[in-house]
């Protein structure tokens, strides 16, 4: 079995998310979406509303087979990537700029653990500038997230602004 971790605040889960889920199932039998705790971001969302947010939009949707498991961790996460046996991270890369610090992560992953390999996949073209922190300042200033995010989480959003 492949087993892969695909690492992120998902604060909030976003289309290019799930999209690159969507993708990774076609390479890995398990993909666990692996939500970082970091105490020093201040998010829109609690652990458990993010775990309960993508629980609830992957519940729904076929993933050819693919098992998917939502958890979260603290922490390095190549060390991480060892203690769940996977054999890759993913990683999405949207633009030039996140090619950049992703060689920088996936090389020192690299250094630090050998046998994980990082896989970067590009989200489709719809989802190519899309970023939770991004999807959270423009519907903060009042636009339309409307295809950027599940309808479950737009309506999430909504109640936490009330």
């Amino acid at each position: 079995m492949r087993r892969a971790i695909y690492p992120g605040s998902f604060d909030p889960v976003t289309n290019g998310h799930l999209d690159i889920i969507e993708r990774g199932c076609k390479l890995f039998d398990e993909i666990i979406i692996a939500i970082l705790v970091n105490p020093n971001k201040h998010p829109m969302f609690t652990i458990e509303e993010r775990r309960e947010m993508l629980e609830e939009v992957l519940s729904g949707a076929a993933h050819g087979g693919c098992r998917l498991l939502v958890e979260d961790f603290q922490g390095l996460l190549v060390q991480y990537a060892v203690e769940r046996e996977a054999d890759a991270i993913v990683r999405g890369i949207r633009a030039i700029s996140d090619y950049e610090y992703e060689l920088q992560m996936a090389l020192m992953n690299r250094r630090l653990e050998p046998r994980i390999e990082t896989v970067f996949m590009m989200p489709a073209e719809a989802y190519s500038y899309v970023s939770s922190r991004l999807v959270k300042e423009v519907f903060q200033l009042g636009a339309a997230i409307e295809g950027l995010v599940p309808a479950s989480v737009e309506a999430r959003m909504r109640e936490k602004l009330k």
